[in-house]
């Protein structure tokens, strides 16, 4: 589902919404906006999952799991 909604833009960034979609590279302004606020998101997503990882550090909860799988493997020739 969408929303449709009024959104003012400087002039230079409409004749690039209109640039892009000339170009074929979106279908339209909409989508052209669209894919820029999904890419917005996914850099805030990248931002905290990397302060997360900066103050936790590397953890992984399978290390245990991998340590006694390696000790109980037996592999046959």
């Amino acid at each position: 589902m969408s929303t449709q909604i009024a959104v003012r833009l400087p002039e230079d960034l409409v004749a690039f919404l209109d640039e892009v979609v000339a170009q074929g590279e979106a279908p339209s302004r909409a989508a052209a906006v669209a894919r820029a606020l999904e890419r917005e998101r996914r850099e805030r997503a990248a931002a905290e999952d990397a302060r997360i990882l900066a103050e936790l550090g590397p953890q992984d909860d399978l290390d245990d799991l991998v340590e006694w799988n390696a000790r109980a493997t037996r592999f046959e020739d």
